[in-house]
């Protein structure tokens, strides 16, 4: 399989961006954005998220047993930015961009994301060059339905319209 067709076709694939973020060791958060990111069960409650793991997320969560999904909104796209390494922060630095908090776990949720999904880390896989996080959900936190989306398709950043759900 050649990688840059691969590569390609996946780029067509809608993923919402996320902003996956835990504690080092020392207790400094850490995050990176992320699209590779579902739900598993819901008996028990829980996601994946598939980060690099030469990124900070995928060094630390096995350590610090703990990490937050936060789904982005429309107006967080400076958020993902800055997570994917597009601008000058680095490290904790990242966190100056958005209003972040903390809930069950420790691990920094983004205050009026579309959702969050604070976890205990059930299980690490690694595959490759990335580790599939496996946890279980202790919190979720929703901005109400009223925020469009932050999706990443064909290399870019755009939004979706979500039309009121009808029964």
């Amino acid at each position: 399989m050649d990688r840059d067709e691969f590569r390609s076709a996946m780029r067509q694939v809608v993923g919402a961006v996320t902003v996956v973020t835990t504690r080092g060791v020392n207790g400094e958060p850490r995050g990176v954005t992320a699209t590779a990111v579902c739900s598993l069960t819901v008996e028990p409650p829980s996601v994946i998220a598939c980060v690099h793991r030469d990124t900070w997320v995928g060094q630390f969560v096995p350590e610090s047993g703990n990490f937050c999904v936060n789904v982005l909104t429309r107006e967080q796209q400076p958020v993902a930015e800055t997570f994917a390494g597009r601008t000058g922060h680095a490290a904790a630095d990242r966190f100056q961009v958005g209003a972040w908090a903390d809930h069950e776990t420790g691990a920094p949720v983004l205050q009026d994301a579309v959702a969050s999904f604070d976890c205990d880390l059930d299980q690490a896989v690694e595959f490759a060059t990335h580790v599939i996080l496996i946890g279980r959900v202790r919190k979720t936190v929703s901005g109400g339905g009223n925020a469009e989306p932050l999706v990443y398709v064909d290399g870019g950043f755009t939004t979706t319209q979500i039309a009121p759900a009808t029964v």
